[in-house]
Order: structure tokens, then sequence, then C-alpha cells
């Protein structure tokens, strides 16, 4: 026999609160009840989970193999209890989508809710990620559709042109680099940086063309949201480099100079993923040609930039 889902939420949050009592209460169960579910799920699997002493209660070697898949378990559930929700009022399915920062910072917002005025009846439930995560979760089935930055291996699965975006300095008023004509690499890395971790796509590009120019990123600070690069940047600890959609809006709310670096490799192709092995689904095909209407040449969008 199967555990039952209401002994295993029961383990979770006893696991989490390091009390039994307090999982109880939580789970509106008396204590001699709540012990008696952690006591059958102990039956049932043959090994003791919970260690109890006078200060609470700590995972067992099992416990803390066991929490793993229950919490697993647990998340299911609740998808599965969201898309029932969703057929039940008449919606007619959801779609997990899962962004990169770039992405959710620039464009895809306001593309989301153009498809969502096109088609009521699809949920979209939405994570931002870095890219190299969004690839493992499309390739392990967890999100249906990703949107990630080019230059990452993702075998596997189908790639789709999305959205173009180029790299950008983000100043000061008045800093030196400002007054620059035109915004080279090489004159950025003369200067303290305020950058994004080292896990971003964005970061992993910067670096590698830094070693092409001879030259290493005078990293000052990093850090893991846009506004909070912009934000150090405005406070004079350094000058960022951003996405200039991103940058732009940024940096007219903080009275910051943005400009779009001019190097080829500073744009950026921003790409729609998919499993190649995916079970049909009308909602998703809907939003791969919805996304893929919007892609642009890269001529458009040099323009958009300013670049030449």
């Amino acid at each position: 026999m199967l555990p039952d889902i209401d002994s295993l939420a029961l383990f979770v949050r006893a696991a989490e609160l390091r009390s039994l009592t307090k999982a109880a209460e939580a789970s509106h169960l008396g204590l001699a009840a709540a012990s008696r579910r952690i006591a059958l799920l102990e039956e049932r699997f043959k090994t003791s989970l919970l260690a109890r002493s006078s200060r609470g209660v700590e995972l067992t070697p099992a416990g803390s193999a066991l929490i793993v898949h229950a919490k697993a378990m647990l998340l299911l559930m609740n998808q599965m209890q969201v898309e029932m929700g969703d057929h039940a009022a008449g919606r007619k399915g959801s779609l997990r989508i899962m962004a990169s920062t770039s992405a959710m910072n620039e464009f895809l917002p306001e593309d989301l809710a153009s498809f969502t005025r096109l088609n009521p009846d699809v949920r979209l439930v939405l994570q931002e990620r870095w890219s190299a995560k969004i690839i493992r979760a499309v390739q392990a089935g967890e999100v249906d559709l990703g949107i990630i930055v080019e230059g990452s291996r993702h075998e596997g699965l189908e790639v789709f042109p999305y959205r173009m975006d180029t790299l950008a300095v983000v100043m000061p008023q008045g800093h030196a680099l400002a007054s620059l004509p035109e915004m080279r690499f090489e004159d950025v890395l003369a200067h303290d940086l305020v950058a994004l971790e080292s896990g971003s796509s964005m970061m992993r590009l910067l670096t590698e063309q830094a070693v092409v120019t001879g030259r290493t990123l005078q990293l000052r600070v990093q850090v893991r949201s846009f506004e909070a690069v912009c934000r150090i940047v405005q406070s004079g600890l350094g000058v960022g480099l951003l996405p200039f959609q991103a940058a732009s809006v940024l940096g007219k709310a903080l009275n910051l100079s943005v400009k779009p670096l001019q190097e080829s490799w500073a744009l950026r192709s921003l790409q729609v993923c998919v499993k190649k092995d995916r079970v049909p689904n009308t909602s998703l095909t809907r939003m791969l040609e919805h996304l893929s209407s919007l892609s642009p040449t890269v001529n458009q969008d040099c323009a958009s930039f300013g670049l030449q």
C-alpha cells in the first residue's frame, strides 16, 4: 500500500519545523493523531524517519532520503490540482515557462500579456532562472518551454528564435565613459565593474571576451538582479554591464547614462526551447507560434539599439 499524501505532508512539515507538535498544529491535527500517522509511515517503510528528542525531531538518514521524494510528490499533486481546477473553470490547460533574467527584464512580460489576451483559456506559470538551469528543466520535463540566451548546449531540445538584445554600459551621468562617441569593451575594462553573478550567460560571454583582448574583468561587485547593478552604479562603486533594453528603463529612473557596446559579439539572440520528443499540446503550439512571430531581423534590432 502506498503512503497517503496527508501523512507525507505532515512528515515534511515536521522535518521543516523540527517539531511534531508544531507540524500537528499546522496540519490541524491532534498530537496523538499526528504521531500515529508518522508511526504508520515508518511501519510502511520499515525504518525510522524522525529521531525524537527533548529539543524536537531531526531527520534520520532514511528520513533525509524520503523528504526529497515527498516534496517532489507534493509539488506534483499541487500541480495536478491546479490543472484540474483550470479545467473545472473552463480553461483549456496551463503552460509552465522558465525564462532567463534578460528575457524577464526586457520583452517577455509584455509578450506573455499579449498572448494571454489572445488566449484567455490558457493559464501561464512563470519562473525566472539562469539559462543553464532552464535547459536542464526543459530536458527533464519540469517545464514546457524555456526562454534562454544563445550560447548554451541544448541537446535533445528544439530551439526557435525569439528576440535580440545587446549588452550596454551603465554609468553615472558625467562619468568619463559617457563622453565617448562609441562605447568599446576595451575602454570599459579599465574601470571597476558591477555585474551579475558568475552563473549568468552574460558573465560567461564577458569573461570570454576579456580573455580574447588579453585583459581581465575588474569585478568590484557581483549581484543577482539588474536593479541591484543599477543601484550600485548609482552609488559610484563602478560601471555596470547589462542588456540595453532593461538598462535603459532602469537607468532612466535612476538618472544613469546607458550606452550600447558597439562590438558585434555584444548582440545576443534570445531563444525559445522545447523538448524534441514532447507530447502534442495545442496551448504550447499556440505559444510557440506567438513568440516566433515576434522575432525581428538582426538589422531591425541593430537600428533599435543605435548600432552601426
